[in-house]
């Protein structure tokens, strides 16, 4: 696509376009075209800065609300030869300071559009500053103008969706590939081309989608390393840049969008619209207090002044509100058409089940508005559907096709492990596809790949700090037995098999797997369960693990494989029981969902999608059971993984798996067994 996006009536190029919303080149006439939403501000001031000076505008323009205004929209044409040099923008906005009637103008801040494309952080940027009375003039962010040539959108080069194949792969840009020991040069190291450089390991592991913690701009001087505290919605984090360059982040995040979907890997945005960096009524005034505070947040109806903060992050955004929804559905499709990704996965989405006053609603109108829309509506939309003050995991939350991800999964499948009493039934729910929460009846046709499955994330401990560390909020348990040295080699391979053991489950579960970058060779954080302000080695993935642990990596890549090979574990629908596709046993006939029982299998049936026959035998007591395989005869199966034994008789590649001697199997302590059938 190329062109300009706005056609301009001859009183237009006077005034300008009150659409769309913020700073746009219109090539035709060789201007800028800047628009600014605010219910209640009464002057507007816009800045245009050059390239060494943020202090001194190059110009200032003050809009005249009976020429530059339409409605609730402030706007303003700016010929490119009127501001020579320029290269950066802001507004001042003035109104009415009534911080009990929610409204915080000051019209000495130097305010960030909220829909700038581009953010620049001068040298003296500061958040303090913003956060204090008056000015705040060469310290304050600044949009970077768009550039002054015709808009073209790159061709797509999407890959096709994967179906039972999904393999969702959380990252962070810059903990990735940040530690020297990525092999990667200084500059390249923690930036966008530094995923491009690891694709060979993505695509040798077997992964076909990533799921990017969030690349908006965020607010460097906050605290928070993860980016969950956003500066702009649309404008790409310029951190993750090579030399931090922001004027190359939205270019160098596309280079990798599409190396990512050459390599035939799916790309999910980490989004966050719940809330912003601007936190509570004692934050800095960056943008959307400054400009429109009671439009853009939602506030205690008792006091005006004080944020509502059911975000835990000091306030909430009104998503409810026609604006801030608008403000959304741009947001996502400008990185749908612009970046051309997959999908999105929604930080504490509850938020956005708020209506006007901060009640849940049932019927939240910007999930319904993500759902109708033709582009939005086609991509993966991911939840988090819950925030501290609400669950609504599952058929709880109103975005029905949408995926969730799934904390009880989490949770279940780590207690089951761990060893903990009465979790055999909770197990069958988890690897059956959750039917607790997402089941499939003619009112509302759930399907189990929307459960994403996922034994950690970054909230919380990673899967090896899972299994080393004790941790009783975490479900973890350090593999250490009474009277062991936590140093000797037995504890170090039970916590390798622990590991096995949990990348198995996540792969034999219908639903749609997930796992944190590093897993797949152990990689610690040292037993942190909440790294969010840290930005050290303690949290860079250390890429000499993978050396160090060549068996967990083989593991976790041959079952991935496994798991792509039999379409009968991820399926569209749920697992059958009527037919059966799928029979329950224990060491014996019959499932034992005691208290005490800590053992479980299955088999799984292949014929109704053209598959083989699997069988599962889990022992996660702390002694050997003989389970006795209940179908066929033992010249039917074969053995493809036994999570006890040492790499690489561990799991066998396709066509190598050695058949058993009889129906009788010793399954031994924490261990999983998988049989294919002959």
């Amino acid at each position: 696509m190329a062109g300009d996006p706005i056609q301009l009536d001859a009183w237009s190029r006077v005034q300008g376009s009150p659409t769309p919303l913020g700073a746009t080149w219109i090539d035709s006439v060789k201007a800028w075209n800047f628009t600014l939403y605010s219910t209640d501000a009464t002057a507007v001031r816009l800045l245009i800065y050059g390239s060494g000076d943020f202090l001194n505008p190059i110009r200032s323009y003050d809009l005249d609300p009976a020429v530059n205004k339409t409605v609730r929209v402030w706007h303003m044409l700016v010929a490119a030869a009127d501001v020579p040099g320029a290269a950066y923008y802001a507004f001042k906005v003035d109104g009415q300071q009534n911080p009990s009637g929610g409204q915080l103008f000051d019209p000495d801040k130097a305010l960030l559009d909220p829909y700038a494309r581009g953010i620049f952080l001068p040298p003296d940027f500061s958040r303090a500053a913003a956060a204090a009375p008056g000015a705040n003039d060469g310290k304050a962010p600044l949009g970077i103008l768009p550039a002054q040539s015709p808009i073209v959108v790159p061709a797509s080069n999407r890959p096709v969706p994967h179906t039972h194949d999904l393999i969702i792969y959380e990252m962070h840009v810059r903990n990735f590939t940040n530690d020297p020991s990525s092999g990667l040069d200084a500059a390249t190291r923690g930036t966008y081309a530094g995923v491009i450089a690891k694709i060979p390991h993505l695509k040798e592991l077997g992964i076909t989608a990533v799921e990017l913690m969030p690349i908006h701009q965020w607010d460097p001087q906050e605290g928070s390393r993860w980016g969950y505290m956003t500066l702009g919605f649309f404008a790409a984090h310029n951190g993750y840049a090579t030399g931090g360059v922001a004027q190359n982040a939205f270019g160098e995040l596309r280079e990798m969008i599409d190396a990512l979907h050459a390599a035939g890997i799916e790309v999910f945005l980490d989004v966050v619209y719940n809330h912003t960096t601007e936190g509570n009524q004692l934050g800095p005034n960056y943008s959307f207090r400054g400009i429109d505070n009671s439009t853009y947040y939602l506030l205690n109806p008792d006091n005006y002044s004080e944020f509502i903060n059911d975000s835990g992050c000091g306030n909430d955004m009104r998503t409810a509100h026609p604006a801030v929804r608008q403000l959304i559905t741009d947001s996502l499709r400008y990185w749908a058409y612009a970046l051309d990704v997959d999908g999105f996965r929604f930080d504490l989405a509850s938020i956005l089940t708020r209506d006007e006053t901060g009640a849940i609603s049932s019927d939240p109108p910007v999930i319904s508005e993500i759902g109708s829309d033709p582009r939005l509506s086609t991509l993966r939309l991911i939840a988090e559907a819950w925030d501290p003050a609400a669950y609504e995991l599952g058929r709880g939350f109103p975005g029905l096709t949408w995926r969730q991800w799934n904390g009880k999964f989490r949770d279940d499948v780590r207690c089951f492990i761990k060893g903990d009493d009465s979790t055999v039934t909770a197990l069958m729910t988890r690897l059956y596809g959750s039917t607790d929460l997402f089941y499939d009846d003619t009112l509302t046709d759930y399907r189990p790949c929307q459960s994403v499955n996922f034994i950690d994330c970054h909230d919380g401990l990673c899967m090896y700090d899972l299994v080393a560390y004790d941790n009783d909020g975490q479900n973890s348990w350090n593999s250490v037995s009474p009277g062991q040295d936590e140093n000797s080699p037995a504890v170090a391979a039970l916590r390798k098999q622990q590991i096995k053991n949990f990348c198995a489950l996540l792969m034999l579960s219908n639903g749609t797997p997930m796992f944190c970058a590093g897993d797949e060779f152990m990689n610690t954080q040292q037993g942190n369960d909440n790294p969010y302000n840290i930005d050290d080695p303690k949290v860079w993935l250390n890429w000499n693990l993978l050396t160090a642990n060549q068996d967990i990596f083989r593991f976790f890549k041959y079952m991935i494989a496994f798991r792509k090979a039999h379409p009968s574990i991820g399926r569209s629908t749920f697992w059958n029981q009527q037919n059966p596709d799928v029979q329950w046993y224990g060491v014996g006939a019959s499932p034992d969902e005691s208290a005490e029982s800590h053992s479980l299998a299955y088999s799984l049936k292949g014929a109704t999608v053209g598959d083989s026959d699997i069988y599962v035998m889990i022992n996660a007591w702390w002694e050997p059971l003989v389970f006795t395989i209940q179908e066929g005869a033992a010249t039917d199966w074969s053995v493809a993984v036994d999570t006890a034994r040492p790499s690489p008789d561990d799991i066998f590649a396709p066509g190598s798996e050695p058949a058993i001697a009889s129906l009788t199997y010793n399954v031994q302590p924490r261990s999983i067994v998988v049989l294919l059938h002959n």
